[in-house]
């Protein structure tokens, strides 16, 4: 029985992440992968990391709302022109592509919903090459004086 919750003890703590030694990152229940990120103006935000191309397609989708020290960090494994759209999404996001040098190099402000999903969602950004893109709350970017050039750090 000592046997069995010791190994009950090691499994709970390697599925938890523990011994971590990412300190950049933590794990909040639900096993969200958090990263955090700090703005211009010196104020951090809590940003979900989405690497998997499933997590990216589902993205905000769903959600009722976003804390305004929260946000969802988007990691792409190569450079490239990614839009984004906001499908089944219920509220606006300020999306913010960035460079492999952490530099904002596109913003759509106050992007807003389409909650109705499907082919009739419109395509935003993807101009710019950019390997991350962040997602905060509409009006966030703007509030905490993110623009084109900005450097965010993570």
């Amino acid at each position: 029985m000592k046997g069995s919750a010791i190994f009950l003890v090691a499994l709970a703590c390697l599925l938890n992440g523990c011994g971590n030694s990412d300190k950049g990152a933590a794990s909040l229940d639900g096993g969200l992968d958090i990263r955090e990120v700090t703005l211009p103006d010196g104020a951090s935000i809590h940003a979900e990391l989405k690497i998997t191309a499933a997590d990216m397609e589902k993205g905000m989708m769903y959600r009722t709302s976003l804390p305004a020290d929260q946000g969802m960090l988007f990691i792409h494994g190569t450079p490239g022109n990614y839009p984004y759209w906001m499908a089944n999404c219920n509220f606006p996001l300020d999306i913010i592509w960035m460079n492999s040098k952490h530099d904002v190099v596109e913003i759509s402000g106050k992007t807003p919903p389409c909650p109705s999903g499907g082919s009739d969602c419109p395509n935003y950004g993807g101009h710019e090459t950019a390997q991350y893109v962040l997602e905060l709350g509409g009006g966030e970017a703007a509030r905490h004086k993110i623009q084109q050039g900005s450097n965010l750090k993570f």
